[in-house]
Parts: C-alpha cells; structure tokens; sequence
C-alpha cells in the first residue's frame, strides 16, 4: 500500500518535470536566434505543424525521456525478494518441532512484511494454546460427581494419601448410585460386585458416551476385551481407536477402561462389550454436529427392540431441551468442572415410541432427499427431534496447555500486540484457561459482558465497563464477552463495543460460533486504525477467521489440516509464533522497507541529472547518458546488492530480537514506510544527484582540459563522468545500510563496481558493428586516464556520503532508538548489552573517535571500547521495563 502511494508522488514528480521542461523549453524558443538557429535549421514541415501537436510531441518526449525515475524494475525485485526470502521460514531450525518433524510451511509469500506490522493476534483456545490430547478426569452421573483416579471411578473427594485400593471418601452420599444406599465409611473401598452393579444402574450414561461419536476402531483381536469392569491396563495395549474429535476418543477410551468397551462399527451396527457380554446397535441415523446447534446425536435400536436418541453437546444446548434428570445439580457440576479448565459436555438420551420414531425416520428421509433448502429443512428435522430430552449426566476432560504459550504470550503483549483468544468453551473453562495461560493475569482487572438477553441491557452494561475504565485507576483491563452478548453487542452497539475492546489489554470471547469468530476479526479490520490482523487456529471452524484476518496461521495440529492449508502460513506449535512475528517479521519488514526507499533513491539519482541537464542543451532531449547505460543501470549495475540486502540482512541479532520483544514496536505503524522516511530517501535522493551533476560541471566546465595533451572532453564524457560517480555512491550507500555481512554481501557489493568499471573497459574499447553509432567509442578509457577525473570521483563519493554519515551518527548520539542501541549488542552465552549510545568509557568524549563513529553508523561496537555493561537494574535492556510502563529512562543509569 505505501509503494503504490510512493509511485504515484513520483508520478506527479515525473509529469511535473515533463511539463516543466516543455514549457521552459518554449519560453526559452520564444527568442528567435533560439527558435531556429543557424546550425539547426526547421523544415518546411516544422514550420507548419500544430503548435499543440508540437507541445504534446515534446511533452510525451520528455515523459519517455525521464519516464526512468518511475522504478518498474522494484515490482520484479520485491516479487523475487518475497519468493525466495520465504524459504528462510522453512529452513529455519527454531520452527521445526522435533517430536513431529514437522518444519513451518509458507503458503503464500505476498504477506512476509505483514508479519512485522500484527496489531492484533486472534487465536483459537484448543489445539491451538493446548495440546489437543484429551484426558477424562471427571464426570456427573445421576447429579453425582465421579473421577478417574488409577482406572478407577470414585466419587469426588479422595485424600491426598489416597491410593488404589485404599480410597478415602469426602461427602459420601448414601444414595450415591441412585436407587441402591450404601453405608457411609471414612475409608471405604468398593468390592468388584458393588463396582459391577455400579456399572449396570449407570449403564445408560456410559452406553450414551460409547456410541453417541463418530470413532474408528483399528481391526485388531478384541476376544478377552471388556470381560471385567476395570479393564485400564488392558484396553489400549488392544484397542486403537481414531476419531476427528479429541474429545469424542477420550470419552470412549474411559468407557472402554470403566468396562463398556466399543469394539467397532459399520454402517448398520454398532457393537458395545459390557462387562464381557456383547450387545449390538442397530445404528439408524446420525444426526451430525454443528456450530450452530453445538451437539451431535444417534439413533439407534437396542438389542431389545427399544429405539433411543443418544446426544451430546455443550450444556448450553443440551439443558434447555432436558425435560427430566438431574438438570440443576449437573449445571452446578458442569460450572464446578469449567472452574478447574475442564472441558465439558452434556449426555441425554430420549426413548422413542414406534409411532413416533416412525414419523421422525419419515422426515428425516424427506429433509435428506430434498432437493431445495435441504439444509434449513434438516436443521428444523434436528430441531424437533433433539427436544424432550432425559439428562444423564456430564463429562469433563483435561486438555493441558503447550510448552511456552505463558512466555509467548507475554512476548506478544510486550512487543505490542493485542491478543484475543476466541473459543467456542463455557465462559469458566475459557476464563480458566486465559488465567493459566498468561492472558488474563491476577492483578489485571476482568471485565464481563455475559448473559446478555436484550439490546437495552447490553448497551447499559457496555455503558458500565466504559465507565469502569475510565475511572478505575488500572494499567490493565481484560475483558470476557459470551457469544449470546456479542451477537447483541455486535447488532446495533459495534462503537460503544470497540471502544471497550480497545482499552482492555486482553480480550475473551467464550461460546463463539465459527462465524462469530471471522465477525469480530471483520469489526477489528474495518475500525478506523485498520490495524493489521493475524488469526491462529488448528480446525476446520476456525478457516472462516483464519481467511477473514489479514495474516492466518494454521497450527499443524491433531484436528486434521484444514487450518494448515487454508493458511498463509503453518507452524507446529503455538509458542514459534512468537519467533515467526517478532524476527523473521522484523526481518522481512526492515528488508522490504529497505529496498523500497532504495529503490526510489537510486532511481532520483538516475534521472535527476538527466532533467538538470536539460538546462544546459536547450531543452533539446539530448539524453545524457548512453542507451546502454540507461538499459543496464536497473539492471546489473545496482540491482544485486539491494536484492541480497533485501534476502539476507539482519540488522539486529536474531536471538535479541527474540528476548527482546519491545523492538518490535519499532518498526510497528509502518513507520520505516511512513511519508517521513520516505522524504527523507527522497530528498537525499535528490541531493546526491545534484552533487553528481553540478560537481562533474566544475570539473569539466569552463574548457578546462583533464588531459596532458590539451584534448577538451565532451558531452559523452560529462555523462558518463556523473553515471561513474551515481553507480560508485549508491552502491556505497547500499554498503552503509548493510549491517550483516557475507561472504555473498562482499561479492555482489564491491563485485558490482568492479562490473561497471569492466563492462565499461569493455563497451568503449571496441566498435561494435551492429551499434548505429559509436558514441561512447574510447570516451570511458580517455576518462579514466585522467588523473583530475581520479580525483573529483573521490570527492563527489565522500562529498555525498559524508553528511549522510554525519545525520547517522548525530541521530544515534543524540536520538537512539531502541533497536540502533540493541544492534549494540553482542551474543556470547547469553545476551548482554555491551554498550549504549548514551554510554562512553569513562574519560571519553562522545565524538573521541572517529573510527568509534563510523562503527556505530553500521551498527556494530567493539568489545574493547566498552568499561560497562548492563547491569540487571538497567531498565531497558534486561527486560524492557521502561517500555512497558511508559517511562523514559533514567539518565543516571547512564
């Protein structure tokens, strides 16, 4: 976006000095000794033509004969920088996760630069921050809570001491298993019969979870399997089985281990092992799950000939269509669980009479062969079948966070970026798990907009936390809004809402539907800042919000890769994202930045004495420099050292940029691309030129003679004299920007001037037979045998360098950025800053040292120099304090 706003100012820089030099050249003809001349007489023709049509020729004559300040080539070489510079990702060994030998993918390279500029990063909470390994711990049955302690189920409350086969049981109920009373005991172990017929009278509960799913199960010997009811040794080392959902295989490996073992499927029958004896499903129909309904269910035909609805899903679905069980204590339950991060769901069933499964098989049969709005009509089939609903109970599984999400997090926070965690779990689990992940801190205040039901009281309560805000005299807000409150919020308060979410630090939104996901990242993109925006998930429901965002990441996770290959790019695990943004973003950024200005710089260079020197031959077109030199300047003289700059510079050390994540706010609001910088490449630009042109004038002009044999140079000479000294300085130029060196860097930089200088050797000392003429014929040779020539090329190289340098160094003593002082920095066994731009050895003058200066303009420093380094109270470089807390550093430290 900034290089189109940069071409089109060149642009109007290219019409305007077209339109200058027409009418400057007709003023200039208005005198008739220069209308037409002795030596240049007018045709018969010229004289009658159009004036207009003479005015338009030598306007469009001008364009084409500066049309070279336009850079068509910087398309092509920011096109190659992006392709190749996007494999650094993928050979980066820091993002390559060794326990899945998997390595970061890169789909698309149009959005390398982006990664230096997210505002906002948007991630998923499952598969994403955790693990996606699923544990069963816990579970509700009959309005009585149970956990998995060493295979076994137990009602909740063991001591610490606990082991297997010595429970200790706190807030034993006498009517734990329902209908059956058991004695209440301290220390109380369950013999294998009572454990059995514990089985049997929740039989239904765990006969729901075994076949309410959409699990595989490999083919192996299953003789032997589930003839007892504690069967956690046995099982896996037999069973394997496969299931989209994490979810749905931890529930069915603990039926399998409590003793009701699934132990395959086809497409009419489901086969379930209870405590030995074999029972067949008749599988009838499977009513799939969705984002909107956020449940799935069979229905399936018992061994007896009774038919049941087996459901599943979140209790947000599942409880409003209970009609029986234990509803209120399983929600006290479900709400307990979610406090702990554990993920819940929800078990019903509904037995069916023959007439009324007879009527539901009929419309489920019309609603899946209809052949309009079949979706609609089977979603109002799904609709009346799931209601009416009898509730068994609840199950909480454990998904653990992955390594370093805290550390990557926090990363994110201090470099600046806002991250927002979209989830579609109960709003306790959800805030569980922001807690423990970093997101949500102790001391940050927690604001909610929860269970909202109208649009009034949604505008009062956004009205509330605005208030809150602004009075409360908190660093940090964060912010917790359930789907139901949003969609309300997002409805007709999207101003008011935004501007809550943008004063809070961190953001949770808890029950969110997929679409409501690409929704709130919609809002974000089109607020007036229009930050840039990077969304991170792991499933299929989170495409929607990964395509909507500017930057999608796919975690290459246990969900399948939908995510991965609908991304821009693929990471193994959430805690590279941090390396991703804050280095190789930093990186691509600064290089693509780079070699813009760069390019519009040298190009200013280019035809700036092409348009002075129009002044000096009538306006007459004549081109100052040869054809050749026009063709080739783009194209071998100065390209290859912006390009390997553009690939390979590190301007800071990639393990700093790392620790220190503040540097990324740096480069943050496109600030090495704002209108300032870019004046200032501009004005160097043009500067530089204007020493070329008028420098080669003093020294040619006036026929002063450069040669031992009085011989006079002439125009070919002054041209290619100025073309010399423009391919030496912007090539030296690219040199003082470069702060990494290689072997590579060397060959093309110096390699590059050594070209030129050969090329030119080579052009002028032949005549080319298939040349129309032969301009240029011995006039490189003749300049370079001049030893005054020698001499004012030196001079006009340091003289446009020279304040160039002088603004560096004055700008890094006086004004240091946070990265000019990291770039200070050097690496050994650990980081340490060696040295600050405030800081001398001690007796040491700030401008002692020449040599000392320049080393700072290329970002290096010398250990030798340096008396101090920084100590742990140094509120900038050890962990960027100063940064986060807005205050300036203390001189003192200095």
């Amino acid at each position: 976006r900034s290089m189109n706003t940069f071409l089109i100012i060149y642009l109007i820089i290219l019409i305007s000095e077209a339109i200058i030099s027409t009418i400057l050249k007709y003023t200039w003809q208005a005198e008739e000794k220069w209308d037409e001349p002795w030596y240049n007489q007018k045709t018969e023709h010229q004289r009658n033509s159009s004036k207009i049509l003479r005015f338009i020729s030598d306007f469009l004559a001008f364009l084409v004969l500066y049309n070279f300040i336009i850079p068509i080539s910087l398309y092509v070489t920011v096109e190659m920088q992006k392709f190749l510079g996007s494999f650094f990702i993928g050979w980066d060994l820091d993002l390559h996760h060794e326990e899945s030998d998997q390595k970061a993918l890169v789909n698309t390279s149009d959005l390398n630069e982006e990664l230096g500029q997210v505002e906002y990063v948007f991630t998923d909470k499952t598969g994403t921050l955790t693990e996606n390994e699923m544990q069963f711990r816990e579970c509700s049955i009959n309005g009585v809570k149970y956990q998995e302690i060493n295979g076994r189920l137990v009602p909740e409350g063991p001591t610490p001491d606990s082991s297997e086969g010595n429970l200790s049981y706190l807030n034993w109920s006498p009517y734990l298993f329902h209908r059956r009373k058991f004695p209440v005991t301290s220390n109380l172990v369950l013999p294998p019969k009572e454990e059995a017929l514990m089985i049997k009278e929740h039989g239904l509960f765990f006969k729901a979870v075994s076949l309410c799913h959409t699990v595989q199960i490999s083919n192996v010997q299953t003789d032997g399997i589930g003839d007892g009811p504690w069967q956690s040794n046995l099982t896996p080392s037999h069973l394997e089985y496969y299931a989209s959902s994490p979810d749905e295989k931890a529930l069915v490996e603990a039926a399998a281990r409590i003793g009701i073992v699934f132990i395959g499927s086809s497409e009419e029958t489901m086969e379930v092992k209870t405590l030995g004896k074999l029972e067949r499903y008749k599988l009838l129909h499977i009513l799939e799950f969705d984002s909107d309904r956020r449940r799935m269910s069979v229905i399936v035909q018992a061994p007896s000939g009774e038919k049941f609805l087996f459901a599943k899903g979140a209790e947000s679905s599942i409880l409003p269509r209970c009609i029986g069980g234990e509803i209120e204590k399983t929600r006290i339950h479900v709400d307990e669980f979610a406090l702990k991060g554990l993920r819940t769901l929800c078990i019903a069933c509904r037995q069916f009479t023959p007439k009324e499964y007879e009527a539901i098989d009929r419309r489920l049969f019309e609603a899946r062969t209809a052949l309009q709005r079949r979706e609609e009509k089977l979603a109002d089939v799904f609709q009346f079948i799931e209601k009416d609903l009898i509730l068994l109970g609840a199950t909480a599984v454990e998904d653990r966070l992955q390594d370093k999400v805290r550390e990557t997090i926090e990363a994110l926070r201090m470099a600046g970026i806002k991250v927002w965690v979209l989830t579609g779990d109960k709003h306790e689990t959800a805030v569980s798990v922001s807690l423990s992940c970093g997101h949500f801190h102790r001391t940050m205040n927690i604001l909610e907009l929860i269970n909202q039901k109208s649009d009034s009281g949604c505008a009062e309560q956004l009205r509330q936390l605005a208030r809150r805000i602004t009075e409360d005299h908190v660093i940090q807000h964060g912010l917790v809004v359930d789907g139901p409150s949003l969609s309300l919020a997002l409805r007709e308060h999207e101003k008011l809402f935004m501007d809550v979410c943008r004063s809070c630090s961190a953001v949770l939104c808890c029950r969110m539907a997929p679409l409501q996901k690409a929704k709130v990242i919609r809002l974000i993109k089109i607020s007036p800042e229009k930050p840039i925006t990077l969304a991170v998930g792991d499933g299929a429901n989170d495409v929607s919000m990964i395509q909507e965002a500017h930057v999608g990441i796919g975690i290459m996770g246990k969900e399948g890769r939908q995510a991965a290959r609908n991304s821009d790019y693929a990471i193994a695990r959430f805690k590279f994202l941090s390396r991703l943004l804050l280095v190789h973003g930093h990186f691509y950024y600064i290089r693509i930045a780079t070699l813009v200005q760069y390019f519009f710089y040298k190009n200013v260079c280019f035809i700036t004495p092409q348009f002075l020197y129009q002044f000096y031959c009538l306006f007459s077109q004549q081109t100052l420099y040869d054809s050749v030199y026009l063709t080739l300047y783009n194209i071998c003289f100065t390209s290859l050292p912006i390009l390997i700059h553009s690939l390979l510079e590190q301007h800071v050390d990639p393990h700093v940029l790392q620790s220190k994540p503040a540097l990324y706010r740096d480069i943050s609001k496109n600030r090495h691309l704002s209108i300032k910088t870019f004046l200032y490449w501009t004005t160097l630009g043009f500067s530089h030129a204007f020493t070329f042109f008028f420098g080669s004038y003093f020294l040619l002009g006036n026929d002063i003679s450069l040669l031992g044999n009085g011989q006079m140079f002439g125009n070919w000479t002054f041209g290619t004299l100025v073309f010399t000294v423009m391919v030496i300085t912007v090539t030296v130029k690219m040199a003082l920007e470069t702060h990494y060196w290689t072997w590579i860097n060397h060959l093309v930089t110096w390699g590059s001037i050594i070209f030129y200088f050969v090329f030119s050797l080579f052009y002028g000392g032949i005549l080319w037979p298939f040349s129309g003429s032969q301009n240029m014929y011995f006039v490189f040779i003749q300049l370079l045998s001049s030893g005054s020539a020698w001499f004012g090329i030196i001079l006009m190289v340091v003289t446009c360098l020279f304040l160039d340098i002088v603004k560096k160094v004055l700008g890094r003593q006086l004004h240091p950025t946070s990265t000019e002082k990291a770039q200070l920095t050097e690496t050994n066994s650990g980081i340490k800053c060696l040295d600050s731009m405030c800081c001398f050895s001690e007796g040491e003058a700030a401008c002692a040292s020449v040599g000392r200066m320049l080393e700072r303009v290329i970002g290096r420093c010398s250990p030798a120099h340096i008396s101090r380094s920084w100590s742990a109270s140094d509120p900038f470089c050890t962990n960027d304090r100063s940064v986060l807390t807005l205050s300036t550093m203390d001189s003192s430290t200095c």
